[in-house]
C-alpha cells in the first residue's frame, strides 16, 4: 500500500527553550528564515506524502495556521509587488493537507502516535518527531524508509550509531543484519544503561509503521518515566519479526536541544542562497576577532 500519510507528534511544551516558548510552540522556533516544522512538512511533501495529521495540544494553533490561507497578508504582498514573498507564503498551503488531532495530557510519544489514529486510519504512515532535523536534500529521510517498507512490507525505524555517553538518552536496537544498511530489528530497549545496550545502534526520529502499531501502542503500559513508549510498542512487533531498521543518510540535528538548534541554524545559514556566503564570512571574521 502506498504511504500517504505522516503524523506528527508536536504536543509537548518546550520547557527547554523557556522562555522562549512561553507563548510560541517550540515546532515554530526559526531554523534561519523557516519555523522547524516547515522543514519538516517539506520533507513529507519531498517524500510523496499527501496529509500530515498534527498531533497538538492547547494553545499550539499557529502550528496549523502558519500553512493555512492569510488573505490579508497575501493581498499586502500582492499591492506592493513583493511577488517572491507572495509565493513562498501561497506554497506553504499547496505542500501537504494539514490535519491535527489533540492530546489532551502529556501521556508519552507512543500515546501521542496512537491519538493520530482517528486521521490515519488503517494505513502505512511515517512519524516525524518535530524538533529532531535531518538533511538530505536528494532522498529525504522519509522517503529512504519509505523505500525500505516497500522492499520487506515492514514497520521501519531509522537508526544511527550512538557514542557510548549517549546511550542512555535513546531506543537501543538488537538486529541482525539485512545488506549494508537495513537490519532486521529483533528487540529494543528504551534508555538503557550503556553495560545493558544490546547494540550501539539506536532508534532516532523517524519511523514508519504499519496500523498494526496502534494495537501495540494500546497494550503498552506506562514504561520510563511513567509514559506509553513508543520504543516498547516496537518491541513488541519486533518480537512477532515486524521491523526492520535503516541506518539513515544525512546530517542530522536535534534541535530541541540548545546547541543543536544552533548548530541547525549554522547548518541551514550556509546553505541558504541568499545568507550563505556573506554568513560564512561573517563566521571567518569573528573566528579572527
Amino acid at each position: 500500500m502506498k504511504i500517504r500519510q505522516a503524523v506528527i507528534p508536536a504536543a509537548g511544551l518546550g520547557t527547554r527553550f523557556l522562555p522562549a516558548t512561553k507563548v510560541i510552540p517550540k515546532e515554530m522556533m526559526p531554523i534561519v528564515d523557516k519555523p522547524i516544522l516547515q522543514y519538516m512538512i517539506e520533507e513529507c511533501a519531498a517524500s510523496g506524502i499527501e496529509r500530515v495529521v498534527l498531533v497538538t495540544a492547547h494553545g499550539k494553533h499557529a502550528m496549523a495556521d502558519h500553512f493555512d490561507a492569510s488573505p490579508e497578508l497575501e493581498d499586502m504582498l500582492e499591492r506592493r509587488g513583493k511577488d517572491a514573498l507572495l509565493r513562498n507564503v501561497k506554497e506553504l498551503q499547496s505542500l501537504c493537507e494539514i490535519v491535527t488531532v489533540r492530546q489532551a495530557r502529556p501521556l508519552g510519544l507512543g500515546h501521542a502516535i496512537g491519538r493520530g489514529r482517528v486521521a490515519v486510519g488503517r494505513e502505512p504512515f511515517v512519524v516525524l518527531l518535530p524538533d529532531d532535523m535531518i538533511d538530505n536534500p536528494e532522498r529525504p529521510a522519509c522517503r529512504q524508509l519509505m523505500d525500505v517498507y516497500e522492499e520487506h512490507g515492514k514497520s521501519v525505524v531509522a537508526l544511527m550509531d550512538v557514542p557510548p555517553h549517549q546511550i542512555s538518552w535513546y531506543g537501543m536496537v538488537e538486529h541482525e543484519p539485512v545488506s549494508e544498511r537495513v537490519v532486521l530489528v529483533k528487540r529494543a530497549i528504551e534508555k538503557p544503561r550503556p553495560e545493558d545496550a544490546p547494540s550501539n545502534l539506536g532508534i532516532v526520529s523517524r519511523y514508519l509503521f504499519t496500523p498494526e502499531i496502534f494495537e501495540a501502542i494500546d497494550a503498552t503500559p506506562p514504561g520510563v518515566g511513567g509514559e506509553i513508549q513508543i520504543t516498547d510498542a516496537i518491541n513488541a512487533r519486533a518480537g512477532q519479526g515486524e521491523v526492520m531498521g535503516l541506518i539513515f543518510e544525512g546530517e542530522r540535528f536535534d534541535a530541541g536541544d540548545k546547541l543543536g538548534f544552533l548548530e541547525a541554524n549554522v547548518h541551514y545559514a550556509l546553505k541558504h542562497p541568499e545568507l550563505g556566503e556573506r554568513f560564512r564570512q561573517t563566521l571567518l571574521d569573528k573566528l579572527k576577532g
